[in-house]
């Protein structure tokens, strides 16, 4: 063996540096960095699509111009208004043949045009003719005119803007004058002729209550308070063969619970924010549906109600017709009537 051969070569070692950090921290500062720059990118990207929502939002003009007002607590769901499941023995009728069927009367014979739409009365247009009731006689007919800005198809603009420009109408058949009765109601809604005919129950849907306003006596243009702080938002009156009066109620203010309708009353500002994203049909999504029907006496004293929760056989309920030991369910929305065996509750 030569010299050569003996030869072997060497692995030339690199110097090491001998810390006490740990392998895994070794390199910590550039993930620190990819982080900070993830999260840059990031806040970039959310600006620039925040950036002109936010300008869209306040450049936009909310179509309604809501007014603050006050709620009274909700009473307690219990005694009368406890809540049960009688609604859902309701059967329905005529089921995907109609849509929001709500008003429902026996009636004959042809019908005539008396008052129309659209026409001016003291300074201010019908915008959205409710509810009527008539006198025995058939001479005098009382009406809600809901609104003289909003029309029915419009009637969640109404509620959220919560204005007082409602009012109670006066119709004589004979020399077929109108007269306003009763004005700075907040969405009057049902109504209907007590037995002496000198006043008539109005549900002030958006106060929920339900008032009294006189039109013939010596308190004639004058009104007062039927019943206050109901559990629900009413809709029509009618009457039932006990004497009292049903009330249909298609939304409730649950308490316990949390009511919307009662927080945003007094922030008209989030009312306006959310008509400016939302259409109509979006929010009725994000309502809970809850059918409320109560037989109410004078007084103000609820005698039994009737509940369906979360709407699931008898929705959106806003008329209760008694006849023949059965109560038959109107609604706004949905595409049916529910009939409810008195006896079967």
């Amino acid at each position: 063996m030569n010299e050569t051969e003996g030869l072997r070569f060497r692995r030339v070692h690199r110097p090491q540096v001998i810390t006490d950090e740990l392998p895994e921290n070794r390199y910590k500062g550039s993930g620190t960095y990819s982080g900070k720059v993830f999260q840059v990118t990031l806040l970039t990207l959310g600006g620039f699509v925040l950036l002109p929502l936010l300008v869209i939002v306040l450049i936009l003009e909310s179509p309604i111009h809501p007014e603050a007002f006050s709620l009274k607590e909700p009473p307690a769901m219990k005694g009368c208004w406890e809540p049960n499941l009688k609604l859902r023995e309701a059967e329905r009728l005529f089921e995907d043949q109609i849509l929001g069927p709500e008003s429902i009367v026996n009636i004959g014979g042809e019908a005539t045009r008396l008052v129309s739409g659209g026409q001016v009365v003291a300074g201010r247009k019908l915008s959205f003719i409710n509810d009527v009731a008539v006198t025995q006689d058939g001479k005098k007919l009382y009406f809600t005119d809901s609104s003289s800005r909003w029309q029915r198809r419009d009637y969640m603009h109404l509620i959220m803007e919560a204005t007082a420009d409602g009012r109670v109408l006066e119709y004589d058949t004979e020399s077929r004058e109108l007269t306003v009765v009763m004005d700075n109601l907040r969405f009057p809604n049902g109504i209907h002729l007590l037995p002496d005919e000198e006043s008539v129950l109005v549900a002030e849907t958006t106060m929920a209550r339900i008032r009294r306003v006189h039109v013939a006596g010596l308190n004639k243009g004058g009104m007062d308070t039927f019943m206050d702080n109901l559990p629900g938002f009413p809709d029509n009156i009618r009457p039932s063969s006990s004497g009292g009066y049903w009330v249909a109620m298609s939304a409730v203010r649950p308490n316990p619970g949390f009511s919307m309708l009662d927080f945003l009353s007094q922030r008209p500002w989030i009312k306006k924010l959310i008509f400016k994203l939302f259409s109509q049909e979006v929010m009725m999504k994000f309502v809970p549906r809850y059918s409320l029907v109560a037989e109410l006496h004078d007084g103000g004293i609820c005698t039994r109600s009737f509940h369906d929760p979360n709407g699931l056989v008898a929705a959106y309920i806003s008329e209760v017709h008694e006849y023949a030991g059965s109560l038959y369910l109107g609604s706004f929305r949905s595409p049916y009537i529910a009939k409810l065996d008195l006896s079967k509750v």
